[in-house]
């Protein structure tokens, strides 16, 4: 059965607007595992536009699932995440001026830096996950690199404007994810992720995981984070 991440960047980026103590990210999370999340994502950016460091460091403590760090590979990501050790680290492409990540991560050119910056997590006892899109060269980069997870970038699916773009893009993610698996990853996949969209991955045994934020967050400004987590939790299980 998949499992439900929910990244709560943006009760943070909420926050943010008007720098205040409110609404708070460590209670949202409480809120998502109590509605049936396998995991909490947030990710930590250079600028740190919404999640701060305070939070980080309250959610290790409180995540009672599984707290996932999405991050850039730089130096001062890398002593973050010796110190707050969460369950798994997922690396990401990053640019200051973006609103939200644009693709995945090129690993095929980077491999040599990647191979020593995963290694560096992996020596104190972090499992990586890398964010890449559905394309045979950076799956087959990602395992050299020593990654155990991908993170299939389902953006491009998820922004198509008719139906057979879709159902053909959507295609290239069941392949993707098969060869994946067939190289001894592990695969999840995240980006653009709604309550329409999400419906043909149902029952789809090549994914083990969705990591969801942005449609989720939305939802619950609406009917709340337990029920639009529930809501979610539904539509990605079995």
């Amino acid at each position: 059965m998949p499992r439900l991440e929910v990244n709560i960047d943006h009760v943070a980026t909420l926050r943010q607007a008007r720098l205040t103590n409110e609404p708070d990210p460590v209670t949202a999370a409480a809120l998502a595992e109590l509605a049936g999340a396998d995991g909490i994502i947030v990710h930590l950016r250079e600028d740190r536009r919404h999640i701060q460091d305070r939070d980080l460091e309250l959610l290790r403590q409180t995540v009672k699932t599984r707290l996932n760090l999405e991050m850039a590979a730089t130096s001062e990501m890398l002593t973050v995440a010796r110190q707050v050790k969460p369950d798994l680290v997922t690396l990401v492409p990053e640019k200051r001026q973006e609103l939200t990540t644009e693709g995945g991560l090129e690993v095929a050119k980077n491999m040599a830096f990647l191979k020593n910056y995963v290694q560096d997590l992996k020596e104190v006892g972090l499992r990586v996950s890398l964010f890449v899109d559905p394309v045979s060269a950076q799956i087959d980069a990602a395992r050299e690199v020593g990654a155990e997870w991908v993170e299939l970038h389902t953006g491009t699916y998820a922004d198509a404007l008719t139906r057979a773009e879709a159902t053909r893009l959507f295609q290239e993610l069941i392949n993707a994810a098969r060869h994946a698996r067939s190289i001894g990853l592990k695969v999840k996949c995240g980006h653009g992720l709604n309550y329409r969209n999400i419906k043909p991955f149902r029952g789809r045994e090549e994914f083990a995981e969705f990591s969801i934020g942005h449609s989720i967050m939305a939802r619950a400004i609406l009917v709340g984070i337990e029920r639009a987590v529930r809501e979610m939790v539904e539509l990605t299980r079995w």
